[in-house]
């Protein structure tokens, strides 16, 4: 499966996800469900992914944690804040970076229409 493939897929459980919960909740609980959700498509889910730094060679344990790596291939972020920041975007982009990866999801679950807060990051092209 390609990556678009995956994030269509991606999108549509989110949406789901949206429509039963709607906005307001904290970002645990669309983890959660986005999780259950893509399981149920069959989909390999990874969640709070240790990610670690590579510094002169060296791995080192830095702190961060990639919400979900779906299928090995695509990156999920999840926000429910007010709005979606530059550095979100920039948050996802070093993540992808860091695991090699071409594609990430930003989504933010706090919108009353969540198309609105989905932010597709290419790292390189697909």
């Amino acid at each position: 499966m390609t990556e678009n493939e995956i994030a269509t897929k991606i999108i549509g459980a989110s949406i789901e996800v949206h429509k039963q919960l709607g906005p307001g909740l904290l970002e645990s609980t669309y983890e959660s469900c986005l999780i259950y959700e893509l399981k149920e498509l069959g989909l390999e889910v990874k969640h709070q992914l240790a990610l670690p730094v590579v510094y002169k060679g060296v791995k080192l344990d830095a702190g961060y944690r990639i919400d979900m790596l779906v299928e090995n291939k695509v990156i999920i972020e999840i926000k429910s804040v007010e709005a979606l920041a530059d550095i979100h975007t920039a948050q996802l982009l070093t993540y992808l970076k860091l695991k090699d990866l071409k594609l990430g999801l930003l989504i933010n679950f706090n919108e009353v229409l969540l198309k609105n807060g989905i932010r597709r990051i290419l790292n390189g092209f697909l």
